[in-house]
């Protein structure tokens, strides 16, 4: 069974920096993509960011040009830093993996999430 370790949330003042690292375990035969979300009470789920396996990045508009996403494909580690953080970043952050267990056996992972506080 693969599972996700997220670390790196916490409270930061407006306008400093945090970075968010998830890292995989179990057996992984291919790992596609890998992302991060952020959710809010009473709001829906939102990507933040996403880097595919071949290095590929998607970014939510509210946050280009401020965070960035990398992974480490050995290490199958993907990160987010952020930086010049707002108040309407605060939210839960969730690592999500698409990931193949089997040639044929394809699976949606999410970590347990971290929060994250932007306040002064």
């Amino acid at each position: 069974q693969v599972q996700l370790a997220e670390s790196g949330g916490g409270t930061v003042q407006p306008g400093g920096s945090l970075r968010l690292s998830c890292a995989t375990s179990g057996s992984i035969y291919a790992n596609v993509a890998m992302g991060w979300y952020r959710q809010v009470p009473g709001k829906q789920r939102e990507l933040v960011a996403r880097v595919n396996r071949g290095g590929g990045t998607d970014y939510a508009d509210s946050v280009k040009g401020r965070f960035t996403i990398s992974r480490d494909n050995a290490m199958n580690t993907v990160y987010l830093q952020m930086n010049s953080l707002k108040p309407e970043d605060t939210a839960v952050y969730y690592c999500h993996a698409a990931v193949y267990t089997t040639p044929f056996s394809h699976d949606e992972v999410w970590g347990q999430g971290t929060l994250v506080t932007v306040s002064a």
